[in-house]
């Protein structure tokens, strides 16, 4: 029996991002959609699609066009959701920069992505990013036309002199965000992710979850990341569960804060950040009932750790997940229903509307169930391609 698994047919959203966001408006006016903590930020959902469309016309006001691209250089922040939401209303392509890129990185991001904004914090206790970003432009010339400082002066005007925009120029199948990779086998390359791509595998994530608009999803995994920005904010967005941001960088202490005192659902993270959080000295004053489920990815899941997370941390429906920035990102996923020993010793089961299959790097062709092979996966979480940073895009299969 050859290595092979298809996940069952269901329907696929038609919808863009940024319609997407005012079908949750629309049916959830004034529920909970997003919680800053370290912002002191609430806002409903009729209230972060108003903020959104501020945003968006803000970018117009910038002289951007659909399809033009901006970058997002921060740690988690109010900002980074208000932009994510806003570049795909008004049909721009949102690049997500990694906020511990140095000089000669961010170089590479700005010639190649062609970026003609970039939006990012003046500095935190880890970097002086716009330092760092006059080296990075100082090598060579880059497209880039704005730098805007995430609420400062110059977000403050942006906002002031927005004008009205289009919300409805982008179509599912447009590219709406650039995500490079690591860069494991060379440089970095810019991963093209289309509005079908991302609403469907935020989707079908939150329909693995069970998530519903009664739920909260603790989030301390960085937005950058598809973790983040496609498990978590698009996810909060498909389902209309409230997306709750501890802290801008990972904190252990707040992420705790966070689940007790907004009565989280579910909670993200890594192995290591579910460690930090159990040996926590305080661990034990916090309540943790609130919590069902979450998803613990990103790197091998310890028996002994999911079981501590299950128990002490209130979470009998943690699950693990497998993907790749290329296909959206999330390929499998545990069922919520599966056994512990299945859900630590496996990444899952295939998504709907995708197909999966281990094959050989020799030949190509799809291994007997147990032998090591290449993954190879198809469906609508596929990539169209790579960015060649030239306007073109490899087509995907």
């Amino acid at each position: 029996m050859l290595s092979y698994a298809k996940g069952p047919d269901r329907p696929l959203s038609p919808l863009t991002i940024g319609e997407t966001l005012e079908a949750a408006a629309a049916r959830y006016p004034d529920q909970l959609a997003l919680v800053v903590r370290h912002q002191n930020v609430r806002l409903t959902w009729a209230e972060l699609l108003k903020r959104t469309d501020q945003v968006a016309r803000g970018l117009i006001g910038l002289g951007l066009m659909p399809q033009d691209r901006i970058g997002i250089w921060s740690t988690n922040c109010l900002e980074w959701i208000l932009l994510q939401h806003a570049a795909a209303r008004a049909g721009i392509v949102l690049i997500n920069v990694n906020p511990a890129y140095r000089s000669h990185e961010l170089a590479f991001v700005l010639r190649k992505s062609r970026m003609r904004a970039i939006f990012l914090q003046e500095k935190d206790a880890r970097a002086n990013y716009n330092q760092i970003l006059d080296e990075a432009a100082a090598g060579e010339p880059v497209p880039l036309q704005h730098r805007v400082l995430l609420g400062g002066a110059s977000w403050d005007r942006m906002l002031a002199n927005g004008i009205a925009f289009d919300a409805n120029t982008a179509s599912s199948g447009d590219v709406t965000n650039i995500q490079y990779t690591s860069g494991t086998t060379g440089a970095p390359k810019g991963v093209l992710l289309t509005h079908r791509n991302l609403v469907n595998n935020a989707d079908l994530c939150a329909l693995r979850l069970g998530l519903t608009v009664q739920d909260r999803i603790c989030a301390p995994v960085p937005l950058y990341h598809c973790f983040g920005c496609v498990m978590a904010s698009l996810a909060s967005l498909t389902s209309g569960a409230a997306l709750v941001l501890p802290s801008s960088q990972f904190d252990a202490l707040a992420t705790l804060e966070a689940i007790h005192e907004e009565r989280a659902t579910a909670v993200y993270g890594v192995p290591t950040m579910f460690i930090a959080e159990l040996d926590h000295p305080e661990f034990q004053r916090f309540d943790m009932s609130s919590l069902r489920t979450g998803i613990m990815a990103g790197a091998p899941c310890p028996a002994e750790i999911m079981k501590r997370v299950m128990t002490r941390m209130h979470c009998p429906q943690m699950v693990i997940g497998y993907g790749q920035t290329e296909c959206s990102p999330l390929v499998t996923m545990s069922n919520l229903d599966d056994p512990i020993e299945l859900r630590v010793s496996t990444i899952g089961s295939v998504l709907p509307n995708t197909e999966a299959t281990i094959v050989s790097p020799i030949t190509g062709a799809a291994v007997p169930i147990g032998e090591q092979g290449e993954i190879c996966t198809r469906g609508y979480h596929v990539m169209p391609g790579y960015d060649r940073g030239s306007g073109s895009y490899a087509q995907g299969h």
